[in-house]
């Protein structure tokens, strides 16, 4: 890893044991020497499993295993991920790499291929090295233990500079489940998932259609709220699992369910944020909040057009209160806005009113705000009710550094 991202968590949570996971790595030096880059989580029992991912069309080859298998309804067992190579555009010698990566792994741990999930992330275009991984299989399936939750997270990283992990506890009928997960992206980020793995897991007991919806639901406000780049990935993968056994939930609107859905969709916003933190060469972390549009599909889109415009971005970096540039996010975002009733708030001082700069808009305060890790930039745009809130970070040279030399 480079140098830690300033915006990074001071520190990070220890993630406890979970009943029916357990987890290993391995170091293939497919394309990092010097550590772990292969992880393999078992789950002996099975777990309901859901998940989302990509809608680019240049899908890599794990992501459309994981869609196939997942349609099947049958549980997961296993889940085996490497980083350095996303086992993307390599045509039916990636599809075969990865099928046999699955092959080993199923045979290793005494169960089905199609009960194998994989993910893979890196460079795209080059065949992956199946028997680099093959060869390490066994040696991960005997250190196999419940406790290696951070070499977990640090075994799926790319360019990202620092291990992306949470956990929270809930109540389910009386009874604590936890729910733990991790996480990688720095680059290629941007919504409809992205360069970007999640994977979490709960010892809750959660049938796969109720556990479908409640990751459906939280990836929408959390990871499709985000974006680094405007760049969607081949590989975005987020699998949720579920190992639970007795007294499984298979009703989405079960009141017992209220506190699992806030606690889990806090740990997927604690996690997509954590990965907008760690945006490659970013400075600031910055909120967008969006209100007063047609809808809330609406105030989404206008957000992510301010959220992904380079001019905004580069002026965040800059520090240089230009808010011009939002104005001119807004007005392309091909939503409904009216000129004359925008308001453009930044770090909380209204700046625009009535189709103008406020009258004594003070911009140095504005400033002093930009030179903040934490920039806050609020929207109305005087239409009906619609609201959305998006992440985003800002734009750097070292972006630049970082992507050039991606390869080397």
């Amino acid at each position: 890893m480079t140098k830690k991202s300033p915006l990074a968590p001071k520190e990070n949570p220890s993630l406890p044991a979970l009943d029916g996971v357990l987890l290993s790595t391995a170091a293939t030096e497919m394309k990092y020497k010097g550590r772990d880059d292969l992880l393999l989580v078992s789950m002996p029992n099975g777990a309901a499993v859901a998940g989302v991912f990509t809608t680019s069309k240049c899908y890599s080859a794990p992501v459309g295993w994981c869609r196939d298998i997942l349609k099947s309804g049958k549980q997961a067992k296993a889940v085996l991920v490497n980083a350095g190579n996303s086992n993307a555009f390599t045509g039916k010698s990636g599809d075969a790499a990865m099928k046999s990566n699955v092959e080993k792994a199923a045979k290793t741990l005494g169960c089905d291929p199609e009960e194998v999930y994989v993910a893979s992330t890196g460079v795209i275009g080059e065949v992956l090295d199946a028997k680099l991984i093959n060869d390490h299989i066994d040696g991960a399936v005997n250190k196999l233990g419940p406790d290696h939750w951070q070499q977990a997270a640090g075994a799926i990283l790319t360019t990202d500079t620092f291990e992306k992990v949470a956990t929270r506890t809930a109540m389910i009928d009386g009874k604590q489940v936890t729910i733990n997960g991790i996480a990688k992206g720095s680059g290629m980020i941007a919504p409809d998932m992205a360069t970007m793995l999640g994977f979490a897991f709960t010892d809750a007991a959660i049938d796969q259609d109720v556990l479908q919806a409640l990751l459906t639901d939280t990836s929408n406000t959390s990871f499709n709220s985000i974006t680094v780049d405007s760049d969607t990935s081949t590989s975005d993968t987020v699998l949720l699992f579920a190992t639970g056994k007795e007294n499984s939930i298979s009703d989405i609107n079960d009141p017992r369910l209220d506190d699992f859905k806030e606690k889990l969709s806090d740990l997927m916003l604690d996690l997509s944020h954590q990965i907008v933190r760690d945006g490659e060469g970013a400075s600031k972390f910055v909120s967008i909040s969006v209100s007063g549009a047609e809808h809330d599909g609406a105030a989404k889109n206008i957000a992510m057009s301010i959220a992904n415009s380079p001019l905004v971005k580069t002026a965040i970096a800059g520090e240089d209160a230009n808010w011009g540039r939002i104005v001119m996010a807004v007005g392309k975002a091909g939503e409904m806005a009216d000129r004359d009733k925008l308001d453009i708030h930044i770090g909380g001082q209204k700046v625009t009113e009535n189709g103008m700069a406020v009258p004594g808009y003070d911009e140095d305060k504005c400033t002093e705000h930009l030179k903040g890790e934490e920039i806050d930039i609020n929207v109305d745009v005087g239409i009906a009710d619609g609201k959305a809130t998006v992440w985003t970070c800002d734009l750097t040279h070292e972006y630049i550094t970082i992507n050039a030399d991606y390869r080397s």
